[in-house]
């Protein structure tokens, strides 16, 4: 599991809902389960996941993190 920490909640389940309909499933992880600032995404990668599974994944979050303003760049 890997945790990507957004911060705000709101934040966190709009990027996890985009990121669903784009094909990438994680999970929102919010308040009370983490503290209220703390809001994450659960990214889960095995074995079975390929180069092209995770740069598509990474593409996406990149992209989609930009759009909604929650990543820079």
């Amino acid at each position: 599991i890997t945790p990507v920490v957004v911060g705000e909640p709101e934040a966190a389940i709009r990027l996890s809902d985009a990121l669903f309909e784009a094909g990438v499933f994680v999970t929102s992880v919010v308040y009370p389960t983490v503290a209220l600032d703390k809001a994450r995404l659960r990214a889960i990668v095995t074995a079975a996941h390929t180069d092209e599974h995770l740069e598509r994944a990474l593409e996406a979050f990149g992209r989609i993190g930009r759009e909604l303003g929650v990543i820079g760049g």
